[in-house]
């Protein structure tokens, strides 16, 4: 017990040199991966959105929408899912073979504070579908998906330089913080995991699917999923303390791709700060379209 708590230690502090480095001079350019909804399919106006960067207002380089063709999709399964997640497999493969021609897929699997490859990034989006197998449904096996996600994204499988989706599936429940009573909602590993997916310019978005253990701590774990999304500029998909029906949730984070866009501007590390990371604000007053944005990036990092 004592040797995995000091690895859990380890692999929360260890950061890449690139993850780690911040402009000594001046702004550097920087990009922010959020997404546009709109009730009425109303495209975004670029003109109408408005910036702050570090409490200042900052002029917008650009605004790209993302091409899904381009963008990269990491889907992470927690290995301790109820054997009735295998029900939902369908769903799955359906989600990835209805994506754009093109679209690279990656499909592990969270245990060990880690995520194993079941299949690394292919654009062949039948390996991926054949990759997907029932969980191993071990209670814990995971570890924390927080460890798993911050390893993850730290060492992300790919050097491509474009727009970065996670979609996890767990419960969320974190059983490194102790009780998982509503009033012990801070944890230093579920903070962990969403700076680390700042420092990366990843969007995080969650599915919750109870684990094959007692359903201890359901709303801890929603609420922490929601809380990393909610940083990263993702979503958390499912809002109810049961899923049993996937397809819905992927259909809704098919579509928050696709309402996605990169927006460039010029930021600076903050004086002082130790983290890397510097606080952003994305918003828009084009009526009936809502922001999702993450609420930090890590300066110079560009997609």
């Amino acid at each position: 017990m004592k040797n995995l708590w000091i690895c859990a230690a380890l692999a929360l502090i260890t950061v890449p040199l690139a993850a780690q480095e911040i402009p000594n001079e001046g702004p550097a350019q920087t990009t922010a991966l959020i997404s546009a909804t709109s009730k009425n399919s109303v495209p975004l106006d670029a003109s109408q959105l408005k910036l702050q960067v570090n409490g200042h207002d900052a002029p917008i380089s650009s605004v790209t929408p993302v091409a899904p063709s381009r963008a990269e999709i990491a889907i992470l399964i927690d290995d301790g899912l109820r054997g009735s997640f295998g029900l939902q497999i369908k769903d799955l493969q359906t989600f990835i073979d209805q994506l754009p021609a093109g679209t690279p897929v990656f499909v592990g699997y969270m245990r060990d504070g880690g995520v194993a490859a079941a299949q690394p990034f292919t654009q062949d989006h039948m390996a991926a579908i054949h990759a997907i197998r029932v969980p191993l449904s071990a209670p814990g096996i995971s570890a924390s998906p927080y460890f798993c996600l911050s390893e993850f994204v730290k060492h992300w499988p790919s050097n491509n330089r474009v727009p970065r989706f996670v979609l996890m599936l767990t419960n969320g429940v974190d059983p490194y913080n102790g009780s998982t009573s509503m009033l012990n909602q801070d944890s230093p590993y579920v903070q962990s995991a969403q700076d680390d997916a700042q420092r990366a310019g990843v969007a995080v978005y969650s599915i919750f699917y109870n684990d094959a253990g007692m359903r201890r701590g359901n709303f801890s774990g929603q609420s922490y999923l929601q809380q990393v999304a909610s940083a990263t500029g993702g979503q958390l998909l499912s809002g109810g303390m049961t899923t049993i029906d996937l397809a819905p949730y992927l259909r809704d984070f098919n579509k928050f791709i696709r309402e996605s866009y990169t927006v460039n501007f010029l930021a600076s590390a903050a004086r002082g700060r130790g983290n890397t990371l510097v606080p952003i604000k994305v918003k828009t007053s084009q009526q009936g379209v809502k922001i999702y944005a993450p609420e930090n990036v890590h300066p110079g990092v560009v997609e």
